[in-house]
């Protein structure tokens, strides 16, 4: 998976061991309340449901879900949030998709090109980037505390396309379109589901090595940081003990 996964695993060690659990708050606040455009009803709303999920496996308070929810359906005010995704490239000409809530897409994209200009990248035109990636659900479940013959028994009875072990984490893997039925079959089914969400998975990784690969995973931290981006993907091709090293590197 382009070590997307893996990448996503170290963000949210993180978010939970260090300051950045705030910021994390207010992205996952900014994702329920455009989610929740569409009905404030999980039930009968899949994108809020994942939303929701993913917030409160993140520790969220339910008061604070509750109020991102009621100011996405317009019962609370609050700025209004647009979703759009700028292409990029970043240090050794690896892609860049970033995937973001912004109130001021003008500042956003200014800031985005200072920050990628300052850090050896630049943001690239419509289409220049999009065409290397592919949309994938993938569902994070925590490989400590189920067997992989059950977690797998159960993703595939529910249509998922395969399934990955990184580390302590198995990843479910689906079409867009049977995502949200495999993720409810799967926390159904009891599962420890980490994390879900509709993924843009590299079709061709690029192996990045020595000061490329340094610049380009602190790169990728740095656009994490920023408060309109919501999701960074990129082809960036490490080892599981590379990623570690790296984001862990000051």
């Amino acid at each position: 998976m382009a070590g997307h996964s893996k990448w996503a695993q170290i963000k949210r060690q993180k978010a939970v061991n260090d300051k950045a659990r705030g910021k994390l708050f207010s992205k996952l606040g900014r994702e329920i309340g455009v989610a929740a455009r569409d009905g404030g009803d999980p039930e009968f709303n899949p994108r809020l449901r994942t939303a929701i999920e993913n917030a409160k496996a993140q520790n969220m308070p339910n008061e604070n879900i509750e109020r991102a929810v009621r100011r996405g359906t317009g019962e609370l005010p609050g700025a209004r949030y647009e979703e759009t995704t700028y292409e990029a490239f970043g240090p050794g000409g690896v892609a860049l998709l970033l995937e973001c809530l912004t109130d001021n897409g003008k500042r956003t994209v200014a800031e985005l090109r200072h920050l990628l200009d300052k850090k050896g990248g630049n943001l690239g035109q419509s289409g220049s980037v999009a065409w290397m990636f592919e949309r994938r659900g993938q569902i994070l479940v925590d490989a400590t505390r189920c067997e992989e013959d059950a977690a797998l028994e159960v993703a595939l009875d529910a249509g998922a396309e395969n399934m990955e072990v990184e580390d302590d984490v198995f990843v479910i893997i689906t079409t867009p379109s049977d995502f949200h039925g495999v993720e409810e079959a799967v926390r159904g089914a009891g599962l420890p589901v980490e994390g879900a969400e509709l993924a843009m998975v590299a079709s061709s990784p690029l192996r990045v090595e020595g000061k490329d690969a340094e610049r380009a995973v602190r790169l990728l931290g740095e656009l994490e940081d920023h408060d309109d981006v919501l999701r960074v993907y990129s082809n960036v091709d490490l080892d599981d003990a590379e990623w570690t090293a790296l984001a862990d590197s000051p």
